[in-house]
Protein backbone atom coordinates (compact mmCIF):
# COMPACT_ATOMS: atom_id res chain seq x y z
CA UNK A 1 0.00 0.00 0.00
CA UNK A 2 3.03 2.44 0.96
CA UNK A 3 4.70 1.73 -2.45
CA UNK A 4 1.86 2.30 -4.48
CA UNK A 5 0.81 5.44 -2.31
CA UNK A 6 4.28 6.47 -3.32
CA UNK A 7 4.29 5.84 -6.61
CA UNK A 8 0.92 7.74 -6.80
CA UNK A 9 2.79 11.02 -5.90
CA UNK A 10 5.55 10.48 -7.48
CA UNK A 11 3.39 10.38 -10.74
CA UNK A 12 1.79 13.54 -9.73
CA UNK A 13 4.82 15.56 -9.50
CA UNK A 14 6.08 14.01 -12.65
CA UNK A 15 2.72 14.89 -14.26
CA UNK A 16 2.89 18.41 -12.79
CA UNK A 17 6.88 18.72 -13.67
CA UNK A 18 5.84 18.19 -16.93
CA UNK A 19 2.88 20.10 -17.53
CA UNK A 20 2.50 23.03 -15.55
CA UNK A 21 -0.44 24.54 -14.77
CA UNK A 22 -0.93 27.99 -14.69
CA UNK A 23 2.73 28.40 -16.29
CA UNK A 24 2.92 32.16 -18.30
CA UNK A 25 2.26 35.60 -16.99
CA UNK A 26 -1.20 37.35 -15.97
CA UNK A 27 -2.04 40.18 -18.09
CA UNK A 28 -2.00 42.45 -15.06
CA UNK A 29 -0.39 41.08 -11.81
CA UNK A 30 -0.80 43.29 -8.86
CA UNK A 31 2.41 41.46 -6.71
CA UNK A 32 5.35 39.31 -7.84
CA UNK A 33 8.58 37.81 -6.51
CA UNK A 34 11.25 35.90 -8.11
CA UNK A 35 12.82 32.84 -6.33
CA UNK A 36 16.34 31.40 -6.93
CA UNK A 37 17.86 28.16 -5.95
CA UNK A 38 21.64 27.93 -6.29
CA UNK A 39 22.12 24.74 -5.03
CA UNK A 40 20.34 23.29 -8.42
CA UNK A 41 19.94 26.13 -10.42
CA UNK A 42 15.68 26.74 -10.00
CA UNK A 43 15.06 30.39 -11.11
CA UNK A 44 11.14 31.06 -10.70
CA UNK A 45 9.43 34.23 -10.69
CA UNK A 46 5.53 34.18 -8.88
CA UNK A 47 2.74 35.81 -10.48
CA UNK A 48 0.18 37.11 -8.19
CA UNK A 49 -3.44 39.16 -8.54
CA UNK A 50 -4.90 39.83 -5.89
CA UNK A 51 -8.50 41.94 -5.56
CA UNK A 52 -9.65 44.53 -3.34
CA UNK A 53 -11.11 42.28 -0.92
CA UNK A 54 -7.62 40.64 -0.62
CA UNK A 55 -8.35 37.62 -2.09
CA UNK A 56 -5.67 35.82 -4.49
CA UNK A 57 -7.83 35.86 -7.77
CA UNK A 58 -5.07 34.60 -10.32
CA UNK A 59 -1.65 32.74 -9.72
CA UNK A 60 1.01 32.38 -12.07
CA UNK A 61 4.64 31.45 -12.66
CA UNK A 62 7.61 31.27 -15.06
CA UNK A 63 10.85 30.00 -15.00
CA UNK A 64 13.08 26.92 -14.64
CA UNK A 65 13.63 24.13 -12.59
CA UNK A 66 13.71 20.61 -11.40
CA UNK A 67 10.54 18.36 -11.41
CA UNK A 68 10.14 18.70 -8.03
CA UNK A 69 10.29 22.75 -7.92
CA UNK A 70 8.17 23.25 -11.02
CA UNK A 71 5.33 20.59 -9.62
CA UNK A 72 5.69 22.75 -6.64
CA UNK A 73 4.99 25.62 -8.41
CA UNK A 74 2.34 24.30 -10.79
CA UNK A 75 0.28 22.89 -7.79
CA UNK A 76 0.73 25.91 -5.41
CA UNK A 77 -0.60 28.54 -8.05
CA UNK A 78 -4.06 25.59 -8.71
CA UNK A 79 -4.29 25.58 -4.78
CA UNK A 80 -4.08 29.56 -3.94
CA UNK A 81 -6.55 30.77 -6.54
CA UNK A 82 -9.41 32.27 -4.72
CA UNK A 83 -7.93 31.87 -1.65
CA UNK A 84 -7.45 35.14 0.85
CA UNK A 85 -3.94 36.34 1.83
CA UNK A 86 -4.26 35.45 4.99
CA UNK A 87 -5.16 31.42 3.61
CA UNK A 88 -1.85 32.00 1.75
CA UNK A 89 0.50 32.63 4.32
CA UNK A 90 -1.14 29.91 6.73
CA UNK A 91 -0.71 27.91 3.30
CA UNK A 92 2.58 28.95 3.18
CA UNK A 93 2.96 28.16 6.71
CA UNK A 94 1.71 24.42 6.98
CA UNK A 95 3.64 23.42 3.38
CA UNK A 96 7.04 24.04 5.24
CA UNK A 97 6.01 22.31 8.21
CA UNK A 98 4.74 19.57 5.89
CA UNK A 99 8.26 19.49 3.87
CA UNK A 100 10.45 19.74 7.14
CA UNK A 101 8.42 18.21 9.74
CA UNK A 102 6.39 15.59 10.61
CA UNK A 103 3.52 17.70 12.26
CA UNK A 104 2.00 19.68 9.15
CA UNK A 105 -1.54 20.75 10.33
CA UNK A 106 -3.71 23.74 9.40
CA UNK A 107 -6.42 25.07 11.95
CA UNK A 108 -9.96 26.35 10.37
CA UNK A 109 -11.46 25.12 7.99
CA UNK A 110 -12.16 27.25 4.90
CA UNK A 111 -10.41 24.43 2.64
CA UNK A 112 -7.28 24.80 3.40
CA UNK A 113 -7.56 20.80 4.70
CA UNK A 114 -8.29 19.84 1.15
CA UNK A 115 -5.23 21.81 -0.16
CA UNK A 116 -3.13 20.42 2.29
CA UNK A 117 -3.95 17.21 1.67
CA UNK A 118 -3.16 17.57 -2.45
CA UNK A 119 0.05 18.60 -1.19
CA UNK A 120 0.69 15.55 0.70
CA UNK A 121 2.50 14.19 -2.17
CA UNK A 122 5.83 16.81 -1.27
CA UNK A 123 6.31 15.17 2.15
CA UNK A 124 8.69 12.78 1.21
CA UNK A 125 10.96 16.02 0.73
CA UNK A 126 11.63 16.04 4.08
CA UNK A 127 14.05 12.80 3.69
CA UNK A 128 15.83 14.88 1.09
CA UNK A 129 16.95 17.98 2.84
CA UNK A 130 18.87 19.21 -0.20
CA UNK A 131 15.12 18.93 -2.08
CA UNK A 132 13.41 20.97 0.53
CA UNK A 133 14.81 24.35 -1.23
CA UNK A 134 13.65 22.71 -4.17
CA UNK A 135 9.54 22.03 -3.24
CA UNK A 136 9.47 25.34 -0.93
CA UNK A 137 10.95 27.88 -3.72
CA UNK A 138 7.61 29.36 -5.27
CA UNK A 139 5.77 29.05 -1.82
CA UNK A 140 8.87 31.56 -0.63
CA UNK A 141 8.57 33.78 -3.60
CA UNK A 142 5.14 33.46 -3.51
CA UNK A 143 5.37 34.81 0.31
CA UNK A 144 7.87 37.58 -0.79
CA UNK A 145 5.03 38.87 -3.60
CA UNK A 146 2.28 38.87 -0.72
CA UNK A 147 4.75 41.29 1.01
CA UNK A 148 5.53 43.60 -1.79
CA UNK A 149 9.41 41.84 -2.17
CA UNK A 150 10.91 41.46 -5.28
CA UNK A 151 13.16 38.53 -4.48
CA UNK A 152 12.08 35.49 -1.89
CA UNK A 153 14.94 34.98 0.80
CA UNK A 154 17.02 32.55 0.12
CA UNK A 155 15.76 30.32 3.43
Amino acid sequence: MLDDLRELYQEVILDHGRSPRNFGRPKQPTCQAEGYNPMCGDALCVFLVVDDRDVIADAAFEGKGCAISVASASLMTEILKGKTVAQAERLFDAFHSLCTTADAELDGSDGEEDALERLQVFAGVRAFPIRVKCATLAWHAMKAALKGEAEASSE
